[in-house]
């Protein structure tokens, strides 16, 4: 045990220190997979993520008259089982795979290698999350509740594609700094409830403050334009165009700035720096 290790209590899981030793470990790792093997993890975490939106949707139709905050705290809630997938099942999320620049940092891993993981991942991502779509559009789902719930899944994507660019891109930093901080706090954990608790608060508290996550996006907007192709009726801000540069990109750039930023580089600069030891008052004062 480290010096800054003793200056920790202990409740059977791992401390700091030790967490950003495994994130760096997990990081060499996820390069390492394999090429079909990566591609087909992500598929599944863009596949649950949509899973995730789509029952996000079903529980947000009709709670109009329910308080904002709580409406959004529900949502938020039924938004968590995306990342539990992820976590649990085991899978590739573009978002989670932001801390891999720890082990860039650290130079155990190369930056072709970490690029290399975030385009297979990101593409991965966008295919599960659009065949998702298309299975929700087919099944019929939107005329659940009368209709109410194809109506809520389009005026979603429409006010997704009306957020200017810059508000798109802070709410995509606040976003994964909060997914991000999920990870990283899985990481000191020993169970499955480990992990279910570490995801519960901040992920239900980035959807309930109407914050931007690229995977989420991939399901939310598309699943409007499919709705939009079908014959439904939309604004003419629901557009594919809009949707790649007003709110892919900007939603995009801000997540890697907050999970790999934010989260990571901090870190990273907190607990692995060369050099550097964490330092602890030995006493309160």
């Amino acid at each position: 045990m480290s010096d800054a290790e003793k200056h920790f209590v202990r409740f059977d899981v791992l401390l700091p220190p030790e967490m950003a030793d495994k994130a760096a470990q997990a990081g060499i790792k996820k390069v390492q997979i394999d090429t079909l093997s990566m591609l087909l993890m992500s598929v599944l975490a863009g596949m649950f993520i949509a899973l995730a939106s789509n029952f996000y949707t079903a529980v947000q139709t009709g709670s109009g008259n329910l308080p904002f905050g709580v409406a959004k705290l529900l949502g938020g809630l039924a938004f968590c089982m995306g990342l539990v997938f992820v976590v649990v099942a085991g899978a590739e999320l573009f978002t989670g795979n932001n801390l891999i620049v720890m082990a860039v940092l650290s130079k155990k891993v190369g930056i072709r290698w970490l690029f290399r993981n975030w385009v297979i991942v990101f593409v991965g991502n966008l295919l599960g999350a659009l065949f998702l779509a298309l299975l929700a559009w087919g099944s019929g789902q939107d005329g659940l509740a009368g209709g109410a719930v194809g109506k809520l899944a389009m005026n979603i994507a429409a006010a997704k594609c009306e957020i200017p660019f810059w508000e798109a891109f802070f709410r995509g930093v606040l976003c994964n700094v909060l997914v991000c901080l999920a990870i990283w706090m899985c990481f000191s954990s020993q169970s499955t409830t480990d992990r279910v608790m570490a995801i519960l608060f901040p992920i239900t508290a980035f959807v309930a403050c109407g914050f931007e996550h690229c995977v989420a996006n991939m399901y939310f907007i598309p699943i409007g334009l499919f709705l939009k192709a079908g014959g439904a009726e939309a604004g003419e801000s629901l557009t594919w165009l809009n949707f790649l540069w007003k709110n892919l990109l900007p939603v995009t750039l801000g997540n890697i700035l907050g999970g790999a930023g934010l989260v990571g580089f901090v870190f990273w600069v907190i607990y692995k720096r060369r050099g550097r030891e964490p330092k602890y008052r030995d006493q309160m004062p």
